[in-house]
């Protein structure tokens, strides 16, 4: 698993490497898994997986 944090200053979290640069981020994954839906994904939205079907929470 990767995380995406942009503030996170440590390399990994929990044994997950973290990448800090969400075009990065974006780029190097099929398959992306979101808490919520943002407009920054939208590029994104056909590999973005949330649970946050209304875009509320």
């Amino acid at each position: 698993m990767v995380n995406y944090e942009s503030v996170m200053k440590e390399e990994g979290f929990f044994g997950s490497l973290v990448i800090r640069n969400l075009e990065e981020f974006k780029q190097a994954y099929y398959v992306l898994v979101t808490n919520r839906k943002d407009e920054v994904l939208a590029d994104v939205a056909g590999k973005v997986y949330t649970r946050d079907l209304f875009g509320g929470d």
